[in-house]
Parts: structure tokens; sequence; C-alpha cells
């Protein structure tokens, strides 16, 4: 674990002193590098963890994750190296060690075998993440989308911690290897249920459930590139994660408490997809089309068998690289037409024909067609719910068809039609922004050739 978390802090000092005129080149080749270094742990062959110590430790649900979270920090320097062109050079330093700061974190997280350090390094990612988009964000409503983001996540994160620190005083003690032994079992009385709510309600917030989603768009919306990549593909699964980690510690959870979660999920997954529809801002659309597909992914866990968590495990990481290219696009039109607005920046397909292949295969791998990963997760969990209660059927079929009209909406609005007159020239797409939408699929197109890598599931 210290062999990727030394060399992700070494990179602040490389932020810091680094040339002016290499300042980029260095910080993104580093982070690339503990990228490839990172690859090491998509090894399946270990149960139940591996490079276990006193407080770390790395089994199959965490790994797919950890590499992603490793894989996304390049990506993101990439991404946001031109609206950062013209600002001063000891704002690029800061935004840049932002983006750094946010990664240990992250990684301690999803690897932690401990869950006070856990709690602990979920709610330090919010710091960096809140600086990003208050600093960075273009709008003023910026500030009103940072305070929606640290309320609804602090407030309910507090009941996480209380249901976390009387699991401490019932069992002696919070490691996960040592509660998974004794299965502290919270009794189907009131005061069980409501300590099984507590430890859900932090990460149903920052899935998030439908209901709880209210400060994601706003926060998608306001955040420069990097933190919408940043939230979509890393923060969101978090909340997975966290899902995963303590249904398969409290058992009376699938008694009494996956009912009301189950069926907020699949609905929310319905109306978010609907309300995509009638979007007319571009960043708007694929921040709800997040919220419908992690809906999919709470549904999954709250299950809690083999299939569905395997399923779940497979979307997150496949939406995690989706949802982050569709986001690069939509900033690579921004940064040309300056409007987020459909309708104003319509009919690129003849300007940029290259960006328009980029959005096609964007758009498919968002739709779930073969060969992708996507595909394969989204017919897992529907094979999973199925089995679980016939009538779910219903509910993620609509949910798939609506998911397939505004992703075509998407495509044929930004693709196709009129050039709008206020177009004139538009500055053409450059081999960065090429280098990071392959950087993006190609993980998307070759998983699919030994997708046990991502399932969650030990071979």
């Amino acid at each position: 674990m210290l062999k990727i978390i030394l060399p992700t802090i070494m990179l602040l000092p490389t932020a810091l002193l680094s040339p002016p005129k290499f300042l980029w080149t260095n910080t993104t080749t580093h982070s690339l590098l503990i990228a490839s270094l990172s690859l090491q742990w998509l090894n399946p062959t270990y149960y139940p963890y591996k490079n276990l110590t006193q407080w770390t430790g790395i089994d199959q649900i965490s790994s797919p994750l950890l590499v992603l979270s490793c894989w996304l920090l390049p990506l993101m320097m990439m991404a946001s190296q031109n609206h950062l062109q013209h600002e001063p050079l000891t704002r690029k330093r800061i935004f840049i060690t932002t983006l750094i700061a946010i990664q240990p974190f992250i990684l301690l997280a999803f690897s932690t075998t401990e869950l006070m350090l856990f709690y602990i390094s979920f709610e330090a990612t919010l710091i960096p993440t809140l600086i990003l988009i208050t600093r960075w964000g273009n709008q003023p409503e910026r500030l009103s989308a940072g305070i929606y983001l640290l309320f609804y996540t602090l407030i309910s994160s507090l009941p996480l911690l209380i249901a976390m620190l009387h699991l401490h005083t019932q069992t002696g003690t919070l490691h996960l290897m040592v509660l998974q032994l004794t299965h502290p079992t919270l009794t189907a009385s009131w005061g069980g249920l409501l300590s099984s709510l507590a430890l859900l309600t932090a990460f149903m917030v920052k899935a998030p459930l439908y209901g709880l989603h209210l400060w994601l768009p706003k926060a998608h919306v306001e955040a420069p590139i990097a933190g919408s990549m940043l939230l979509a593909a890393l923060l969101l699964k978090l909340g997975g994660y966290g899902i995963m980690r303590l249904t398969m510690l409290t058992t009376p959870i699938s008694n009494n408490l996956h009912y009301p979660f189950l069926t907020l999920a699949l609905w929310g997954a319905l109306m978010t997809s609907s309300i995509c529809l009638r979007q007319t801002d571009l960043k708007s659309l694929i921040a709800y089309s997040s919220v419908s597909h992690m809906g999919l992914v709470i549904a999954a866990s709250m299950i809690q068998t083999h299939w569905s968590f395997s399923g779940a495990m497979i979307l997150m990481i496949s939406h995690g690289l989706t949802s982050s290219m569709l986001f690069c696009l939509a900033n690579t039109n921004y940064e040309r037409t300056h409007s987020r607005i459909l309708i104003l920046t319509r009919g690129l397909q003849p300007l940029l024909p290259l960006m328009a292949t980029w959005w096609l295969l964007a758009n498919l791998t968002n739709m779930a067609l073969p060969p992708t990963t996507n595909l394969m997760a989204e017919l897992t969990i529907m094979i999973a719910l199925f089995n679980w209660s016939a009538f779910t059927i219903i509910l993620t079929g609509i949910a798939t068809l609506l998911t397939a009209s505004y992703t075509l909406f998407m495509l044929l609005m930004t693709q196709r039609g009129m050039l709008p007159t206020h177009i004139k020239s538009i500055q053409n797409s450059n081999t960065r922004e090429h280098l990071l939408m392959t950087l993006h699929i190609t993980p998307l197109l070759l998983l699919i050739l030994k997708p046990e890598l991502i399932s969650g599931i030990p071979s």
C-alpha cells in the first residue's frame, strides 16, 4: 500500500517545485507512472486480503476502485490544462496541489480495514472537493453548490459517526475483519433498526439515493472539469463502496430496511432518466444520468447476493470511466462554444468529426451496448434483481429504455442538426484531448476480455 501512497504524496513537491514550463508535463507523467504501478492490484488471485497491515488491506472489493482512483488523477490533470492556461502560476500550483491532496484520502478510504479511519478519510475528501468547486467553479452559484455539498454530506454523516461509536461500545472493536468474525447482530428492535439506518444514511447521500440527490447536479454544474470528474468517478463510488462494506456486516438490514431503499433506488433510476430528457444544460444532463446509474448500484448492493455485488462493482467502475469521459467531452464543447445550453451548441459533427467519434463511443458505452462492461454490469444487476423479485423488471426495463432515449437525445443535440449562426469559427481538437478520451475508453473496451478483474468476487 505504501508503494503507491508514498509516490502520491511525493507528487506534492513535484507540483510545487517544477519549473513553470514543465509543470503539467512533470505532474501528469509522475501520476501516470503511479497509475501504471497501481495496475498490479488488479491481480484477482488473493483472498480474503492482500498487503494486509494493521490499518490497511486490499481485497477484491477495494482493488478495482483503488486502481480507478490512481487512473483518474493524470486524466484530471490532462483535462484541466486548457482552462487554467491563463491563470497565474501560483493558482495553477494550488489547483494541482488540491487535486493531489485528495488522492491519499481516497486511497485510504478504499483500503482501510478500520471503520473509524475509513470515516475520517471519507470526510476528509470533502475539504479539497469544496475548495475545487468554490475556488475554480465558473458561475457565482458555485458558493451555494458548495454549501449544499457540505451540509448534505455533514448532516448525513453525523448519524454514521454515532452508530459507529455505538458499535464500538457493543463489540469493543471497529476492525472490519474482527467484525466479520463476530457478526455484530443488530437486533430487530427499534434500536437496531435505527443503528442500521444511521450506518447507511451517509452512504445513501453520497451515492446518491433519489430524494437525497439534490446536491449532486448543483455541484456538477458549478464544478470545474476536474471537480466533475472527481465527483462522478470517485466520490460517488465511496457511497457505493460504503454500502457494500456495511451491508456485509449488519445482517438484519436485509430483513427490514432494504424495501424502502430498493424502491427509492429503482424509482429514482426511472425518474432521473425521465428528468434527463427535459434538461437544457449538458452538464446537468450527465449529472442526472449519474444518479440514475448509481440507483442501480444501490439496489444491487441492498439485496446482498454474489451476483448483485458483482454487478454493482462492475457498474461502479464502468460508470466511473463513462461519466468522466462524458464530462470531458462536454468540457471540450464548452471550451470552444462557451455555452453548455444544448440548443446553442448543436451540429458540431461537421466541424469536429474526430470529437464526434468520441461522442458516439462515449454515448454507446453509456447506453450499455456490447462489447462494454456496462452491458455486463446492467445485465447482472437486472438478473439478480429479477431473481429477488419479478416486479423489478418493469422498473429496470423502463429505466433502460429511458437511458437509451436520453443518450441518443444528447448525441443528436450536440452533433447533428444545423450549426447555430453565432458559431463562425471553432478551435480544432488537439492531441491532448484525443489522448484523454483514449485513456478513458481503452479500459472500458479491454476489461470485457477479463471482467473478473473488476467483478469484486474472488476467482
